[in-house]
């Protein structure tokens, strides 16, 4: 429950969230599940700050053509909660193309409509989240000794909104990742800002786009910019003979499954590393076949038409990228001969990845308090929950950032609906335990539910 303190101390809840992507999206939905269920005394209470004037989930990657690469039952709720009001599937229904969905026969929906899914389940949780709010300071409330509190800082503009947390539940997602060295500009793009960038090239007419890159995005971008500007030349530098297929068999697959978090988590460090070397085909620098085959076909069409605009400059690396103002100068080194030659663009497009963003980088004071392994990574709990010295009784928790303790699907949407059940077990057990209760699990208590 929500309290006031005495005097002039902010509000408390039992759990602050630091943005609202889509991994604290499914957070607000299972707590508003949880607290519909149970009573009023027993409901947890919560608030999410989002810098982002509305929820926004990569947009500058929508390509109206990009699917998703993983199946629409592994939306926000689904596998933690099968009849929930808040699935896909609802969302088509009240979208009025269940039929037309399901006609489809496919499970893997369009990106822009998978979008429109998380805003849509957005709105519904939307009386929990300030948006336009950045989170700027997180510091400590200690009593006796004790961090009892997190109070947590945010600004719209230049107003501050000060709450307090018994739990924070961090959710601030990727980073674009550029080269060293390598600085954005009008001509000099990140992937992620593709399509708002794509239009400000209204009434231009670009002769040479460059694309870095081997993984799906940039395959994307190549494709995407190859239609949208039909007399351009695109081309693509990657350091490999092409793109790699992305391993989406059904066995491979189980590195997803909720139950190979566990394994994971309880592996040795050796085969930790083993098994992300045997399974990063899943997912990183991978590419879906269906678009590596249309793109090879495209090449081999205006090779034989004598029309090439479409060319692959592989087993090479971009070193270098000048801009002038007025176009780009890229320096392209040959893997094979180390020759340099020089490519003279309109735009390159860097689709170099994301860097998971610092989770302590706003807690200040907190963050010395928090525990690191013998490589300075932070311990995480299997709960998502940060190891801490024992004087902080305040929960942090990570949606995101633990691929080191807990797999592949850390910053993934696979398992993000048992994850947020997970994390709010963890929350209403501890709860409980400083009552002297008894908690049922959150995550088995919805199961039994459903069933």
């Amino acid at each position: 429950m929500s309290q006031v303190l005495p005097g002039d101390a902010p509000l408390v809840h039992d759990l602050i969230g630091i943005g609202f992507g889509p991994s604290n999206v499914a957070m607000a939905i299972a707590l508003s599940e949880h607290n519909a269920r149970v009573g009023r005394q027993e409901a947890v209470t919560a608030h999410f700050f989002e810098r982002q004037p509305c929820f926004g989930w990569h947009r500058g990657m929508l390509i109206d053509d990009a699917t998703m690469q993983v199946s629409f039952l592994k939306d926000l709720v689904t596998l933690r909660n099968p009849s929930s009001e808040y699935s896909f599937l609802c969302y088509l229904q009240s979208k009025g193309r269940l039929i037309d969905f399901v006609n489809h026969k496919n499970l893997f929906p369009l990106r822009v409509e998978f979008h429109d899914y998380f805003e849509w389940a957005a709105a519904k949780v939307d009386d929990m989240v300030s948006y336009g709010h950045e989170v700027v300071a997180v510091e400590p409330v200690v009593r006796d000794g004790v961090i009892e509190y997190l109070e947590v800082t945010a600004r719209s503009g230049t107003e501050l909104v000060v709450h307090r947390a018994r739990n924070l539940v961090i959710g601030t997602g990727l980073r674009p990742l550029m080269p060293e060295g390598v600085e954005r500009s009008d001509r000099v793009w990140h992937n992620s800002e593709l399509l708002a960038k794509v239009e400000g090239l209204e009434g231009t007419d670009p002769r040479r786009f460059v694309v870095v890159g081997a993984g799906q995005s940039a395959a994307e971008n190549v494709a995407y910019l190859h239609r949208r500007f039909p007399k351009a030349e695109v081309c693509a530098v990657f350091s490999r003979y092409g793109y790699s297929p992305a391993d989406d068999s059904s066995f491979a697959n189980r590195i997803f499954d909720p139950a190979a978090v566990d394994e994971y988590y309880t592996a040795p460090e050796d085969i930790k590393r083993k098994l992300m070397d045997y399974h990063g085909n899943t997912n990183y620098s991978v590419v879906d076949i269906d678009l590596i085959d249309d793109l090879y076909r495209q090449a081999y069409q205006e090779k034989v038409l004598g029309t090439e605009r479409l060319r692959f400059i592989n087993v090479s690396r971009l070193t270098g990228v000048e801009d002038t103002g007025d176009a780009v100068r890229a320096s392209v080194k040959s893997l094979v001969t180390g020759e340099t030659s020089t490519l003279d663009a309109d735009i390159v497009v860097y689709a170099t990845g994301y860097r998971q963003a610092d989770p302590l980088g706003l807690l200040g004071d907190v963050a010395r308090h928090c525990h690191r392994d013998d490589e300075g990574r932070l311990r995480v709990e299997r709960d998502y929950r940060v190891a801490t010295d024992p004087n902080v009784r305040c929960g942090i928790y990570l949606q995101g950032g633990t691929e080191h303790t807990h797999g592949i699907t850390s910053s993934l949407l696979s398992n993000t609906a048992i994850r947020v059940g997970e994390i709010l077990d963890s929350i209403v057990t501890g709860a409980l335990k400083d009552t002297g209760d008894v908690a049922r699990p959150v995550a088995d208590e919805i199961g039994s539910a459903a069933l």
